[in-house]
């Protein structure tokens, strides 16, 4: 009797982790992607200081539940920890938690997108549309040495960094 009732409690303690979400914050305006893509069909939209909840993580990309709805917006668009996370004038015990998670205010907005992986690399295929996009960015060398004048830059030759 006793074995089955420790499994039973041992499920209990797992179950909260399997739905975990953490709470985080918009920070600007942002379109919800029905997939963790950049080109991925846009779903809605969120609001600055929108609440929502930050549930699964691929890439550069958060999947966000919201009062909306549940989509995929970029990491970088999100403030963990929710509407609080930013809270200025904290003291005594709950600074101390801050500075512990994040520096010496608890508001932090990092990233750790590592590149690709090789199941990327092995799927990916070119898009012409995109590199006509990167294309129209290019800009002539009398362009760049007109900017360079304007802002008085001078040209200066550096070592190459082995």
């Amino acid at each position: 009797m006793r074995l089955p009732s420790l499994r039973f409690f041992s499920l209990l303690l797992v179950l909260p982790l399997l739905a975990w979400a953490e709470p985080a914050t918009t920070v600007r305006q942002v379109e919800v992607k029905k997939a963790p893509a950049a080109d991925a069909e846009t779903i809605g939209q969120l609001d600055e200081n929108t609440t929502v909840d930050a549930l699964e993580r691929k890439g550069g990309w958060r999947r966000v539940k919201s009062a909306k709805g549940e989509g995929w917006v970029r990491m970088l668009a999100l403030r963990l920890g929710g509407p609080g996370a930013a809270k200025q004038g904290d003291s005594g015990v709950s600074s101390l938690f801050n500075v512990a998670r994040s520096g010496s205010s608890g508001t932090t907005l990092t990233t750790g997108v590592r590149g690709l992986d090789p199941e990327m690399l092995a799927k990916a295929q070119p898009n012409p549309a995109e590199l006509a996009k990167m294309e129209q960015f290019a800009v002539t060398p009398d362009a760049a040495a007109g900017f360079a004048a304007k802002g008085k830059l001078q040209a200066k030759q550096v070592e190459e960094v082995k």
